[in-house]
């Protein structure tokens, strides 16, 4: 028996189960992404040589034939989330109801926000980012500037802020605004189906809402999947700095396949326990805890990195950026009948359509998130504190990081030991070349701390964000056997995919699994133009 969502309006009905397993759930959404996320399990884990070689086949098709689209796509999201701002009409309307007060506060708000949408990154990338661009970028490749030169540090900083800036945050606000919206103003249901309402009507309600959701769920669990195995990686080499067990990594400070997973044991482990504790209590004391971190860490960077290095990279990487976005935001290489064209497009493919990918199978998750911590803030003050404040936090880290990690390599004092290390590493490497021994080993720990903060929070959002889609937009605290169904999932999942082909194959079915997901975000942007901007339903 069903019944409808207590939470619709009467232009959305979901129907959720009255009783048994899955009530309050709506039995398609729920059951239908464990069965196509079980066959992926069954087949990576049965033939993972054949499902890594597969995956990225599949991911060479896509990159080849939507690549364009990627580029495109991910500049629309971000020019409707900042026209609608700047627009006086649209921009002081409030997502809720005209007296509606914020439920966090302005740092509670940020805090968790910022660590759910891109923290893990910011560890990972905040020296990665920069020290990869120093190496190689599309200026080298031309042949405009060396690499690894002092000439070639803006270029470096023109790249990182690119795919840290505006456009990610866009990717997210879009989401987050359009289901603020529809929701808290017009009553519909916490679902990613509710904002295509003005676009397909009473339709969405059926089979054709169910399809968006399932797609929002898969994209969701790709997308963090992903995430956490980039952060399980990095923790195990900061486990590694620690410890100086040697079984723990090969190579160049790479992880062996044993250190990842009984890190992602302990990090989902710890995640499910949080989610069952709800938003109010685990989440939104983990986001302030890792926030009080991250301080700490850029703070030591500040004191001890190189500040000066790091001041210049940040003031004169911004103006760049800003000079750069709308030529870099519709560049589409696809001139192969050239070496030199042929590097362009495998070094798009390889960072800018990976990380829109990544960002659009990450939004379903941070943009519901945002759109539940950002009820009673107008359109202007969410794009304000979902997009520009946590891009301006973003090329903070990256200025100070990887402004340091650059900097010990001009100046001959890494002599290559971060550019050449893992990206889990680099770091750890750089933090080993700033301190003694002790020192480091002391920083270390701090970081790995702070990285499972994020890794938890990440975690633990989106196993609530999943069964809040299940749930036919219900917010309300679920049994503690969904959230542990969906935390062995997540488990199993990331684990299947690293043995076969680690981190290539997380980012194989990230990249192909993203690409429903952009078309459904885009039907978003349009509807949130055709009610806020036309007025029409």
């Amino acid at each position: 028996m069903t019944n409808s969502s207590p939470h619709a309006s009467s232009l959305v009905t979901i129907q959720t189960a009255q009783s048994g397993f899955y009530e309050g759930f709506n039995r398609v959404v729920a059951l239908s992404p464990k069965i196509l996320i079980g066959l992926l399990i069954f087949w990576a884990g049965v033939y993972p040589e054949q499902a890594g070689e597969e995956l990225l086949t599949v991911q060479n098709w896509t990159n080849e034939v939507f690549g364009a689209w990627y580029i495109y796509v991910a500049a629309f999201y971000l020019i409707v989330c900042l026209l609608l701002s700047l627009w006086p009409a649209t921009g002081r309307v409030k997502l809720g109801k005209p007296d509606e007060r914020p439920e966090f506060s302005t740092f509670s708000w940020f805090a968790m926000m910022f660590g759910a949408g891109i923290g893990v990154g910011m560890l990972t990338y905040s020296t990665a980012e920069p020290i990869f661009h120093f190496a190689q970028n599309p200026d080298t490749i031309k042949g405009i500037v060396d690499a690894q030169s002092a000439e070639n540090v803006r270029n470096a900083y023109k790249w990182a802020f690119l795919h840290y800036g505006l456009t990610p945050w866009g990717c997210y606000g879009i989401i987050g605004m359009s289901l603020a919206y529809f929701s808290y103003n017009r009553g519909m249901p916490l679902t990613i189906r509710s904002a295509l309402q003005p676009l397909f009507g009473r339709a969405v309600s059926g089979p054709l809402g169910h399809i968006v959701d399932i797609v929002a769920i898969l994209a969701t669990v790709i997308g963090v999947g992903v995430t956490i195995g980039y952060g399980v990686s990095q923790f195990a080499s900061g486990v590694f700095n620690i410890t100086g067990a040697e079984w723990m990594t090969v190579g160049e400070g790479k992880p062996t396949l044993v250190a990842q997973l009984m890190a992602l044991v302990i990090i989902m482990l710890a995640s499910t326990g949080s989610a069952m504790s709800g938003i109010n209590r685990g989440i939104k004391w983990l986001s302030n805890l890792n926030m009080g971190l991250s301080f700490f860490l850029l703070a030591f960077f500040a004191v001890l990195g190189a500040t000066l290095f790091a001041f210049k990279a940040f003031f004169i990487g911004i103006w760049d950026y800003i000079r750069f976005l709308p030529e870099a935001s519709f560049t589409v290489w696809s001139d192969t009948s050239t070496e030199v064209g042929q590097s362009l497009v495998n070094w798009q493919n390889a960072w800018s359509i990976f990380y829109w990918a990544w960002w659009i199978a990450f939004a379903p998750f941070v943009g519901l998130f945002l759109a539940r911590v950002s009820r009673g803030r107008s359109i202007r003050e969410y794009v304000l504190g979902a997009m520009i404040v946590p891009s301006i936090m973003c090329f903070t880290w990256f200025a100070l990081v990887g402004g340091t990690a650059i900097d010990l390599e001009l100046n001959g004092v890494a002599q290559g030991s971060i550019i050449n290390a893992d990206i889990s590493a680099q770091l750890f490497r750089t933090i080993n070349l700033m301190l003694s021994p002790e020192l480091a080993i002391g920083m270390s720990i701090i970081i790995v701390v702070l990285l499972s903060t994020y890794l938890v929070t990440s975690a633990d959002s989106a196993i609530l964000i999943i069964n809040t889609l299940a749930s036919a937009g219900n917010e309300s605290p679920k049994h503690a056997k969904h959230i542990a169904i969906w935390g062995i999932i997540f488990t199993a999942v990331i684990a299947a995919l690293l043995a076969a082909g680690g981190m290539g194959a997380l980012r194989s079915a990230m990249i192909i699994g993203a690409l429903p997901f952009s078309l459904v975000m885009a039907l978003m942007g349009i509807s949130l133009i055709k009610v806020l901007v036309f007025k029409r339903d």
